[in-house]
């Protein structure tokens, strides 16, 4: 989260809900530099949170290489989390990701916006999965 501010209880304690979830969980703060993600979103995105936790905004948007449905490079500000944190509001999605592994994804994600209180954006969370094959 950057800086010398201590962690936000709200980011805090969606982090420890998102630890505990089977489902792929993506957790960023209200700048979008990555807080957490869970051992699920680890297989999806083909990375540690250990080897992934320092990126920003700017660097794990470009990293995983989101496209839309067409091939379309997508900016932050049109995936579903950036979505959450820019207009404040959930926000879903289907789209492709490059893991870190190099594997091709096709994948759903739904966002959200956490808020500790009226009008404090925290950050956002995003819960996704991997979408069957197509098939042939």
């Amino acid at each position: 989260m950057g800086g010398s501010a201590a962690p936000n209880l709200t980011l805090i304690l969606a982090r420890d809900l998102a630890a505990t979830l089977s489902t792929p969980v993506f957790l960023v703060d209200a700048r979008g530099d990555i807080v957490f993600f869970n051992e699920a979103a680890e297989e999806v995105l083909g990375t540690t949170f250990a080897e992934a936790q320092v990126m920003t905004a700017d660097e794990w948007s470009v990293a995983f290489r989101p496209r839309d449905e067409g091939g379309r490079p997508l900016a932050l500000e049109e995936l579903p989390i950036g979505v959450a944190l820019r207009e404040g509001r959930p926000a879903h999605r289907a789209i492709e990701i490059v893991g870190r592994d190099g594997v091709a994804r096709r994948i759903e994600a739904t966002a959200v916006p956490l808020r500790a209180r009226a009008g404090e954006l925290v950050g956002a969370v995003a819960v996704f999965w991997e979408r069957p094959a197509e098939p042939s």
